[in-house]
């Protein structure tokens, strides 16, 4: 009896674990790494107030009048930076930055667009809906929603008075 108690107890745990668990590493991994490492970068194109936003992309060279290096990289289809909760230093009014790859689709050239008025990335071909402000890129909707999808997370590390964004 103490055993068929014990075996239910544990595969409810696992249950429950399992299904709070995000997948937040759907798309393929490539180098991000985007300095903005001085005041000058950082008052220019980083983000300073809620709402406020930027995507950098290799790809669609966005933004179209930054100057990207060779060692300028913008992960699998680009990197989506705001002020929002930053969960590694548990504060809130930091900079936080995306993958834009839809994680349902992991496709390139299906992105999520930032909503300031929501607060919220939107997959336009899915339809799934992403808290980036403090959920860390969970999804709140939408097939990611139902499958426990989730944005990728990158490091938003302070510098010289700017950031640099990286994995």
């Amino acid at each position: 009896m103490i055993r068929r108690w014990i075996a239910c107890f544990v595969m409810a745990v696992v249950a429950a674990v399992a299904c709070t668990t995000i997948d937040d590493n759907r798309t393929p991994s490539y180098q991000v790494h985007i300095k903005l490492n001085s005041v000058g970068l950082w008052d220019t194109y980083g983000v300073h107030g809620m709402g406020d936003y930027r995507v950098f992309s290799a790809r669609k060279k966005l933004p179209s009048n930054f100057h990207f290096t060779a060692n300028t990289y913008t992960g699998f289809a680009g990197v989506l930076l705001l002020i929002g909760y930053d969960f590694t230093t548990q504060t809130y009014n930091s900079p936080v930055a995306y993958e834009i790859a839809c994680p349902v689709e992991c496709r390139y050239d299906v992105t999520v667009d930032y909503n300031p008025e929501t607060f919220e990335a939107v997959c336009p071909k899915c339809g799934s809906h992403f808290n980036v402000l403090e959920g860390g890129g969970a999804a709140v909707s939408g097939l990611a929603y139902d499958r426990h999808y989730g944005l990728t997370r990158y490091r938003v590390t302070p510098d010289n008075g700017g950031y640099i964004v990286s994995n």
